[in-house]
């Protein structure tokens, strides 16, 4: 690895992500350049596709939400190439694994709502449950049992009653009953999947710093 390439992307990085030290930094791009295996391309411009990053998810971070793990791709994936980029993939990981509540309450808010107009229809409150419900208990919930589960979380987050769930009325909610923050489904990581990555991530640390 080109380490003039390295520290540009550490230094660059480093602006935008106030969370980790550039020597964190530096053990992060290092683990994304050895997933994608592809040293002979420059660095900033690789990136993982939908189904490394699930594997990642899933294998690391005990994601098993098929749905929910797409959309977490596309929430790390900010400029939509469908690719991750290393930039985008420190950044994604620094709400993961150490994001302040409010960064972590708009990450699961952009998980929740999928169709671009930055709310949570009734719909997509539906598809959610029974997708996560399924997964707990295959073929135990009726349709009918999902549908009240689906009013009851719109009565209980629905502030402005436009049958939606706004950034607004999901912070409001989440603010007043934080096990609210991942009421449709799991797309952060529990603390011992991130206190283990961490360990496993940052165990070769340098002691230099740039």
């Amino acid at each position: 690895m080109d380490q003039k390439v390295l520290k540009r992307l550490v230094e660059s990085i480093s602006k935008s992500v106030n969370s980790f030290k550039k020597s964190e930094i530096e053990c992060l791009i290092r683990i994304f350049h050895n997933v994608v295996g592809r040293g002979d391309v420059k660095l900033a411009n690789v990136g993982l596709d939908r189904n490394t990053f699930r594997v990642i998810l899933h294998s690391i971070f005990g994601m098993t939400d098929d749905v929910l793990m797409n959309r977490v791709f596309f929430a790390f994936d900010k400029d939509n190439d469908n690719y991750i980029n290393v930039k985008e993939w420190v950044k994604g990981l620094s709400v993961f694994l150490r994001g302040t509540f409010e960064e972590k309450l708009k990450f699961c808010f952009e998980v929740y709502y999928f169709n671009g107009d930055g709310y949570i229809s009734r719909e997509r409150i539906y598809d959610m449950l029974k997708n996560s419900l399924h997964q707990q208990s295959p073929g135990e919930e009726t349709d009918e049992g999902i549908r009240e589960l689906v009013d009851i979380a719109l009565k209980k987050m629905d502030y402005d009653n436009d049958g939606r769930i706004s950034f607004a009325d999901f912070e409001k909610a989440v603010k007043e009953d934080r096990l609210l923050l991942e009421v449709f489904g799991p797309c952060l990581p529990d603390a011992k999947s991130c206190l283990d990555f961490e360990a496993l991530a940052f165990q070769h640390i340098l002691t230099s710093s740039f």
